[in-house]
């Protein structure tokens, strides 16, 4: 006889044991009509489930945080039994949710192409016009493998032959189609709508590996309604314009190779731009009492065992034999040698807190399926620091940190900045105590730095919990940047201790902390944010000099020098083309400025100055046009800092 209660607070008493679907008509018929799912005590789970006991429930709509995610995973299945019955042959595989949508993995022999979408589409839409119920079987493991191998499901049987002789399959099925899923799913397909496109197909392997057969990976997304589905799409079309891998080429920021997979080589603009982060951040640090450090690439597998990073980061790890039966580790991240740092001389209470921080350069070997121009590659530089601290000083460092974090931010444009606070994961080091301790100190640093957060469980590095900060960027999408750690663990395994004021050898708590995260990643995120269209002074190459005729070359010159001399990163482009030519070409590249000069100018000791995206041109005094481009290139270090 459960008790349900409900989000309003209203308690229910059943006199038998309730589905969610039977909980949902005893409200009313209008949210028996919408409802989805049902939420028991915070997990989702199908309408039919039967609720026995007391619990806390809420009837999942398509309006509730939690349908999206259902959404997608019943899209996903809807996408394959479609494919299957316009393709038959094809083997299907494993079709999840993403965060921006769904995809499913199949089989194939024939490639699918993008002209294949609309029938697959069309096909998805008369299923969901079938109205297909949706109900969940419980097989056995042999039971399973017979069918997916008397069907040719190759793929599946395989699987299903991997999972323990006496665990049970949870097998969902759709009308005549069916797959293997631990669910939850809609009640029928025509609860799904028709807000849903497929974007693209790619390649991938089964179960990861490349030396597995290659499948055929289609993408798709899925909203609750039509008009978000639009938005969606309207934000996938400009981010599609703003692709940091197509304006690095037209700006002549970087290039990558197939030599080179995961890395990047940085042309003469790319790393003045690069350079103008590094050393905006360097000044910033400079003031907050950082010591900027550097530590060796390649360190000791002995070392990284100490850590737990062997055991928990091995197969992240580029590893090095130097001929004398020494394994070496390219450093995926900084902290070990941090500490390796603070381990040198006696330390004093008296010298905490103690920052160190490092353009620290790190590999690490992500999948080349994962990798994603210089938003996700192997070879990256961290904006990396580690504060030594007590445990009385983790409030102020962390209220500090997050003033400086966001003042940064506001610099480059980002105003809107969420916060989730990450917990201990499946896989981690250190007892329950130290995390417990670890988790409630992070929170309570967070509420005394007057930060909001959200819960973001189980995702926590391996020696702590987290903050991780959230940027929104100009066509509303989240960037996970900067991270503020808090660690028990690395210290205690690392052995680093200062003496106390009571004498005796004490673990400092170490907070690990990152404002960019990567320059390289963030670098990409600022290219799309601003679709190459930098702030004056941000832009690797503020102004360029155009002459409109010959006669004006050496009048150019002194036009650049000039510039030059208040500041400013000019070029000069004298070749004998129309001016309208120039100006298009500079402009394609993002050139923030283009100052025209011809032989009246020269005469008149004037240029004529055009802004990247203006039409007009307005001439100027050479001297009012140096003076008002060196003040607008002033940087927010100038200016506020």
């Amino acid at each position: 006889m459960p008790t349900i209660t409900l989000p309003n607070g209203d308690k229910r008493p059943f006199e038998r044991p309730v589905s969610g679907a039977e909980l949902a008509a005893s409200i009313g018929p209008g949210l028996a009509k919408a409802a989805l799912a049902v939420s028991v005590d915070g997990e989702v789970k199908d309408l039919s489930h039967v609720i026995t006991q007391d619990a806390k429930v809420a009837i999942v709509t398509k309006t509730s945080p939690e349908a999206l995610e259902l959404l997608r995973h019943d899209c996903a299945h809807v996408l394959a039994e479609a494919v299957q019955e316009l393709f038959p042959g094809t083997q299907i595989t494993f079709g999840p949710a993403i965060e921006t949508g769904f995809y499913y993995d199949f089989f194939r022999n024939a490639p699918f192409t993008p002209e294949d979408f609309a029938a697959i589409e069309a096909k998805m839409k008369e299923i969901v016009d079938r109205d297909e119920k949706i109900t969940r079987e419980i097989w056995s493991r042999d039971q399973a493998v017979k069918w997916f191998e008397d069907h040719g499901e190759r793929f599946k049987a395989e699987w299903v032959t991997q999972i323990p002789a006496d665990e049970e399959i949870s097998i969902y099925k759709q009308g005549q189609w069916l797959d293997m899923c631990t669910g939850p799913h809609l009640p029928s397909t025509g609860k799904l709508g028709k807000a849903f496109k497929l974007l693209r197909v790619s390649g991938a392997y089964w179960r990861g590996d490349p030396k597995n057969p290659q499948l055929q990976r289609i993408y798709g997304t899925v909203f609750a309604d039509e008009k978000q589905l639009k938005d969606h799409l309207t934000q996938l079309e400009e981010a599609e314009k703003r692709d940091h891998r197509r304006l690095g080429r037209e700006m002549g920021l970087f290039h990558q190779q197939e030599e080179a997979v995961g890395a990047i080589f940085w042309h003469p603009k790319g790393w003045r731009l690069y350079r103008k982060l590094e050393n905006y951040l360097r000044a910033r640090l400079d003031k907050a009492g950082y010591q900027e450090v550097k530590t060796p690439q390649i360190l000791d597998r002995s070392l990284w065992e100490r850590s737990g990073h062997w055991e928990k980061f091995r197969d992240a790890m580029f590893i090095v034999q130097d001929g004398e039966d020494k394994t070496l580790a390219v450093k995926p991240m900084n902290c070990p040698g941090h500490i390796q740092i603070f381990r040198q001389g006696l330390k004093s209470y008296r010298d905490l807190p103690l920052r160190f921080s490092e353009y620290g350069s790190c590999h690490r070997n992500e999948p080349s399926g994962a990798l994603h121009g210089i938003m996700r590659v192997r070879a990256f530089t961290q904006d990396d620091a580690h504060i030594f601290c007590t445990d009385d000083q983790i409030g102020s460092e962390c209220k500090n940190f997050c003033d400086l974090l966001l003042s940064v931010y506001r610099d480059f444009g980002f105003t809107d900045v969420k916060v989730k606070l990450s917990d201990r994961p499946e896989v981690r080091a250190g007892s329950d105590e130290v995390w417990d301790r670890a988790e409630a100190t992070l929170k309570e640093a967070t509420a005394a730095a007057g930060v909001e957060f959200s819960l973001n469980p189980g995702e926590g590095a391996f020696y702590g919990p987290k903050l991780e900060f959230v940027l929104r960027d100009t066509i509303g999408r989240d960037w996970q940047c900067g991270t503020f750690q808090v660690d028990y663990v690395l210290p205690e395994r690392l052995d680093a201790s200062y003496v106390g004021e009571d004498g005796a050898k004490h673990r400092p708590v170490m907070l690990h902390r990152a404002i960019f995260g990567s320059l390289e990643r963030f670098i990409g995120i600022l290219i799309e944010h601003y679709a190459g269209k930098f702030p004056l002074w941000l832009s690797p190459l503020q102004v360029v000099v155009c002459t409109i005729v010959s006669d004006a070359d050496g009048y150019a010159q002194q036009v650049k020098e000039a510039l030059e001399k208040a500041g400013l990163l000019v070029d000069l482009d004298l070749r004998n083309e129309k001016i309208g030519y120039k100006v298009r070409e500079h402009s394609l590249a993002k050139v923030p400025v283009v100052l025209a000069v011809g032989k009246r100018d020269q005469e008149g000791g004037t240029v004529a100055l055009r802004y990247l995206g203006e039409e007009s041109q307005k001439v100027l005094p050479l001297d009012e046009a140096v003076r008002t481009l060196a003040e607008q290139a002033r940087s927010p270090l100038e200016n506020t800092h």
